[in-house]
């Protein structure tokens, strides 16, 4: 399977009815975030479309923050979290606590648990919204959580491949009411549902609109880049060991040669030795980031 788009989200309108929609084609980012994890096919799978459902979930906000997509569970998924911020810079991880069948449904990999979506603006309070795990997939509870949260109908269609390492996904939403609401929603809805995995990873976004709705007028808006990105850092590191104390660090460093400080998100492995410990604390008058 040939990728041939750049990880890209999209936002369209429908100029004829009173809805909008949202499209992300992933490749780099995806392949990023599973890379060197070995998660079982049906994990890697599940990420892909909860961090194309991130995607789709940082567009509809109105200012500068991060949205937090998590779920935990009983199951052999204990948790999963995807970050995303509305620039479109993501990261993501999961975390498995037993053995995954491949053929495992969404309910049967979570078990008893529950879906945390946590709006945090760089500037205000932050907006925290649980969502029960009724349904049946994965989308279904997405939807769940726009009717209940924002009270429009929104529709979810997720993919993602993870031979190829691509995913993507298309959001259409109800705008506002007006009397034909419910008949435009329905329409498009049933539309976007004949979108297949291969035309969203190999055709450019134009295209897929296009075959999907070629009898509506839409406008498309220019797309966003889409990047993967990690917050960890050397520095952050440093300061993580500083916050210790001295004695604490002391006695660790008497026991073992180096402190590996590994990030879970982007597999970076931040090490110090020894013979950091003095360079460490003389540090501590410096503003650490």
């Amino acid at each position: 399977m040939i990728q041939t788009n750049a990880d890209q989200l999209h936002r369209y309108l429908f100029e004829q009815r009173n809805c909008r929609g949202e499209l992300v084609q992933l490749h780099s980012t995806y392949a990023r975030i599973i890379e060197g994890h070995n998660y079982p096919p049906v994990i890697a799978e599940l990420l892909g479309e909860a961090l194309s459902a991130t995607c789709l979930l940082t567009a509809t906000i109105k200012f500068e923050g991060e949205i937090t997509l998590q779920i935990q569970g009983s199951g052999p998924l204990s948790l999963l979290v995807i970050n995303g911020r509305n620039d479109q810079t993501m990261r993501g991880i999961a975390r498995v606590q037993s053995h995954v069948g491949n053929d495992m449904t969404f309910k049967q990999l979570i078990g008893q648990g529950q879906m945390v979506i946590t709006i945090a603006p760089d500037k205000g309070e932050r907006y925290q919204g649980i969502v029960e795990l009724s349904e049946e997939t994965f989308s279904g509870c997405l939807e769940q959580y726009f009717f209940r949260s924002e009270q429009l109908a929104t529709s979810l269609n997720l993919f993602a491949d993870v031979e190829s390492q691509q995913c993507g996904g298309i959001l259409i939403q109800a705008l506002p009411k007006q009397d034909n609401d419910d008949e435009d929603f329905s329409h498009l809805q049933v539309l976007a549902s004949t979108l297949k995995g291969e035309e969203l990873y190999q055709l450019p976004a134009e295209q897929v609109l296009h075959r999907l709705f070629h009898e509506e007028k839409v406008t498309l808006y220019q797309p966003q880049d889409v990047v993967f990105h990690c917050s960890c850092s050397r520095e952050r590191s440093k300061s993580a060991l500083l916050s210790m104390g001295k004695d604490e660090l002391s006695q660790i460093f008497s026991e073992q040669e180096q402190v590996d400080i590994h990030c879970q998100y982007c597999n970076t492995h931040h090490v110090f030795s020894a013979e950091d410990f003095d360079e460490l604390f003389g540090l501590t008058n410096k503003k650490i980031h």
